[in-house]
């Protein structure tokens, strides 16, 4: 499998997922950390990709999502933003209110 269909598998199989650096438990830079807690806050369960551990994923995903930063999150496989975005989104409500939607849907 090419780096762009492992990808398009694993935003196809978690409805909520986050390119991150280092895990929700122990995240590796301050973007990260404050978007595990933005997601966390929500209260739904939601997948993540260490993207340290991946060199060719890295960079792949940059160019796929035409974003160049981390962390990146997807919701029903869309890219909603990085850690600015997150965060606004988190303080108006709207963070929360995409989360449980995706979580419902899943469990459809």
């Amino acid at each position: 499998m090419d780096i762009n269909e492992t990808i398009k598998s694993q935003l196809n199989d978690n409805p909520v997922i986050l390119y991150m650096k280092g895990s929700p438990q122990a995240p590796q830079c301050g973007f990260s950390a404050k978007t595990v807690q933005a997601l966390m806050a929500c209260g739904e369960r939601f997948a993540f990709v260490n993207i340290l551990d991946n060199q060719e994923l890295r960079e792949a995903l940059k160019v796929y999502s035409s974003w160049p930063t981390y962390p990146q999150l997807y919701i029903n496989g869309e890219l909603v933003g990085g850690c600015d975005i997150i965060l606004e989104m988190s303080e108006s409500g709207e963070l929360a209110k995409m989360v449980k939607e995706a979580a419902k849907q899943a469990e459809a």
